[in-house]
């Protein structure tokens, strides 16, 4: 089956999986752009995933223009500059993606770091380190994508043999194998780099809950229950985002991979790669939403909020 012959259960599975996305983004960057505008007791991570849910909504918003019909050919623009600017926004996003979820699980290790620990000397500056390491990796992001403004055309003369198909529109056309190797060799040290870091940071998160139960343990008799702290959960949730993440991104970086070597999109491959590299846009908005209760209590003070301005 060819890869134009799949377009319509695609859009439908792209569709209804970016409208949830979208939506829960959303109301995880407005809850979380309200704390910071009315609650003075913000957390530190709190601007970090107010920039990973605008990042989500861009890279779920490009998804449905590239794959959805109806979207695509609304936007009165040639199909060639179409499919650059939706591809290589993508791109973009997918990279502030995986950067934002380093810098959230670094800045988690150090919120919780003991006094005694050499990183807690970065507490009281972390809202100083987050402001300048976002504009450095907007540039970074947005250099090294640039390759996709080039490989990337409008599917008109996808009957040509060197062309790569990977939406009804768009296609990728090959570029010189020096260029490319080098993009990708760049592109996936930095990968690899931020995906250690997040592991290092993990790995160290999971050895201060460690102390903290065996502490808890000699404090509290077996018959109390003691609840778990606001931070512990916090740490907890992003654990199980770091780790949804790193293995979203490896099925993603395999299929990608193969795809390039092989030169070919076959449909299910397409609608596979489509789900994965969506999936942690969809889910971790969900996940951040369901373990914070600030956040329903923040949504329904709002309008008593704005009542007192």
């Amino acid at each position: 089956m060819s890869i134009l012959d799949v377009p319509v259960a695609v859009d439908k599975y792209l569709l209804f999986q970016a409208g949830i996305g979208i939506s829960a983004n959303t109301l995880l960057l407005l809850s979380h752009i309200f704390t910071l505008l009315l609650d003075h007791r913000h957390k530190p991570t709190d601007l970090t995933i107010c920039h990973l849910a605008f990042t989500h909504i861009m890279l779920l918003l490009t998804v449905l223009f590239l794959f959805s019909a109806d979207l695509f050919e609304s936007v009165n623009v040639c199909n060639d500059l179409k499919c650059k600017v939706l591809h290589y926004t993508n791109r973009v996003m997918r990279g502030l993606s995986i950067c934002n979820t380093c810098l959230l699980s670094v800045i988690q290790a150090i919120t919780i770091s003991p006094f005694t620990s050499w990183l807690a000397q970065f507490k009281y500056k972390s809202k100083y380190f987050i402001s300048y390491f976002l504009p450095f990796i907007w540039l970074m992001c947005l250099s090294f994508s640039t390759i996709t403004l080039i490989h990337t055309v409008a599917s008109s003369n996808v009957t040509q043999i060197n062309l790569m198909a990977f939406t009804k529109y768009c296609s990728f056309f090959p570029i010189n194998h020096g260029i490319m190797a080098l993009i990708i060799t760049l592109t996936t040290c930095r990968d690899v780099f931020l995906v250690g870091v997040m592991l290092l940071s993990s790995v160290y998160m999971m050895t201060l809950l460690s102390r903290h139960q065996k502490r808890s343990q000699h404090l509290h008799s077996t018959s109390l229950s003691p609840r778990s702290s606001p931070e512990k959960k916090a740490t907890q949730t992003i654990l199980l985002l770091v780790t949804f993440f790193v293995v979203m991104y490896w099925v993603d970086f395999i299929i990608s991979s193969s795809s390039m070597i092989m030169w070919a999109y076959d449909s299910v491959i397409l609608f596979v790669h489509g789900f994965v590299v969506n999936l942690y846009a969809t889910v971790s908005p969900l996940v951040l939403i369901g373990s914070e209760k600030r956040i329903i209590n923040i949504l329904q003070n709002i309008p008593w909020k704005i009542l007192e301005f």
